[in-house]
């Protein structure tokens, strides 16, 4: 494909991004509320009694977004992707001039750029698509994870059965492998968890990071998984030796691992291949 052409794919994709990434941002703050109001409901049940209609029911589409501090609807164009919290909201409310969080913009930047990489990438291909809601579905869970340490199965399990799907036409890797990636992911994690607990008598992590390297393991083989967990732990050291020793961050605080399993399964979709390649000479 012509560089004019692909650079236009990759253009046609960031924008697209970007308006996903404001969607995004919908789901990572809503996501966890609704699941709260389905926990309230079911536990009324439980107890039989009557479920609380007290309080505004959330979903994705309903209400309207709002300010939460004065409760003034967001408009069409404050709600322009990057451009409405730079130029035109500055950065504040509209109604009551109370701060705007940064996460907004940055959510819709990494979206934008990592779907445009995507294109850029992978080409008009089928690839791509499968890109695109893989990236997509890691933000959200990222986002959310960090703000709850929840990693919600209604992003979990589908993104496992779609990566399943794709691979059945061998989309970035064959069916066999792709079976066995998600039943070598889960395991993988679930045996630390236990092992750790029999140890300890402590949970090291939550069954939501077993799915999502599951996932991971279906959408990319099982040929990527010691890529994958050698990427998202050493990140994850890291990270939480810098926390621990620059903010003071508690020791015993536990640190949701969710992101660095997104980050490595990223890094693992464009350069697995060569990653593998590498340390498999390395080793011999």
């Amino acid at each position: 494909m012509l560089p004019e052409s692909l650079a236009a794919l990759a253009a046609v994709a960031g924008l697209l991004g970007l308006c996903v990434g404001s969607f995004l941002n919908v789901v990572i703050h809503r996501l966890p509320k609704m699941m709260e109001q389905d926990w309230q409901a079911q536990c009324s049940e439980l107890r039989g009694e009557m479920a609380s209609t007290a309080g505004e029911q959330l979903s994705l589409a309903k209400p309207r977004s709002r300010c939460p501090n004065c409760g003034h609807q967001i408009t069409a164009l404050e709600n322009i992707p990057i451009i409405s919290y730079l130029m035109i909201l500055r950065g504040k409310c509209s109604g009551c001039g109370s701060r705007i969080s940064p996460r907004y913009p940055i959510i819709e930047a990494m979206t934008g750029l990592l779907s445009a990489y995507a294109a850029w990438h992978f080409g008009p291909t089928v690839q791509t698509i499968a890109a695109l809601a893989l990236l997509w579905a890691l933000i959200a869970l990222s986002a959310i994870d960090l703000d709850t340490q929840l990693l919600p199965d209604s992003i979990t399990l589908p993104l496992l059965w779609l990566g399943l799907g794709f691979n059945l036409w061998a989309t970035y890797t064959d069916l066999s492998s792709s079976v066995i990636g998600a039943m070598l992911g889960y395991l993988a994690l679930w045996s630390v968890f236990w092992l750790f607990k029999i140890a300890t008598g402590k949970e090291g992590m939550g069954y939501g990071d077993f799915k999502l390297l599951a996932a991971l393991g279906a959408w990319l083989g099982w040929q990527m998984l010691p890529a994958i967990i050698l990427l998202s732990s050493v990140v994850g050291a890291i990270v939480g030796i810098t926390l621990i020793i620059a903010t003071r961050h508690g020791r015993n605080v536990p640190i949701p691992f969710g992101p660095y399993l997104a980050a490595a399964g990223v890094i693992a979709l464009f350069w697995g291949t060569q990653i593998t390649r590498g340390y498999l000479n390395l080793i011999g």
